[in-house]
């Protein structure tokens, strides 16, 4: 190697050495169209299966998951919120008018400035969808999802995700929109992380604590009847 090179150009060196890959052999930019793309891009897991595989995530990641049919939604909502010994929501402008239970303090987000958010001791979403294989939700964002403050500031989220919306791969996420909106927000489990000697500190970048409700409606193949706005 020259010992003049710049840095970036040793970094490059040392990846082309790496990879058997010599700069002669990079194709040019405008060849995109001809990448490969045999990767997996859809699941092979039966319906069951691959919402057991979505719950089973979700409480790896230390989630809490409550199922209720379609019917019973309002009544698991209520029954979330009392248990979680929490009084006073905020919910997005679009989420219905009934899963706002009477007993509870609530806000609905119409531009609240983030103090008021903040003060909120939950908050209740839906999503757009769900990916099994990581254990992934995903919000767009749209009126029932609410603004992505809403989110991050409050310490505990109840998120109401339908067995339909439930997909298995990440590929069959991008087969729902094929242009993604501007700003999407994928949860893990709670917000966590951890400092050099392995110490786990929750709520660093979110909620410390996520609930979810899924509703079992109907499954079918998700990527055939999922909408890209759906925000139910």
């Amino acid at each position: 190697m020259n010992a003049a090179a710049s840095p970036r150009q040793q970094a490059l060196e040392r990846i082309r050495a790496a990879t058997r890959n010599p700069a002669a052999s990079v194709e040019p930019a405008g060849s995109y169209a001809s990448l490969r793309r045999d990767y997996i891009g859809h699941g092979a897991l039966p319906a069951e299966s691959r919402i057991a595989l979505m719950l089973e995530r979700l409480r790896e990641y230390d989630a809490e998951v409550t199922e209720c049919p379609p019917e019973a939604l309002p009544a698991t909502i209520a029954a979330q919120l009392l248990a979680s010994g929490r009084h006073a929501f905020v919910a997005p402008a679009g989420l219905p008018q009934e899963w706002l239970a009477p007993q509870f303090a609530w806000k609905v987000d119409r531009d609240l400035p983030a103090a008021e958010i903040e003060q909120a001791e939950g908050v209740v979403t839906t999503c757009f969808c769900a990916i099994a294989d990581s254990g992934t939700i995903v919000l767009h964002h749209s009126a029932s999802e609410g603004r992505r403050v809403l989110s991050l500031l409050p310490d505990w989220h109840l998120c109401i995700l339908r067995a339909s919306q439930v997909v298995e791969t990440l590929p069959e996420y991008f087969s729902l929109c094929k242009q993604p909106p501007r700003l999407v927000t994928w949860i893990s489990g709670p917000s966590a992380t951890a400092d050099i000697e392995m110490t786990r500190i929750k709520g660093v970048h979110g909620p410390r604590f996520l609930h979810v409700i899924l509703v079992r409606d109907p499954v079918a193949d998700p990527t055939s009847n999922l909408q890209p706005d759906q925000a139910r």
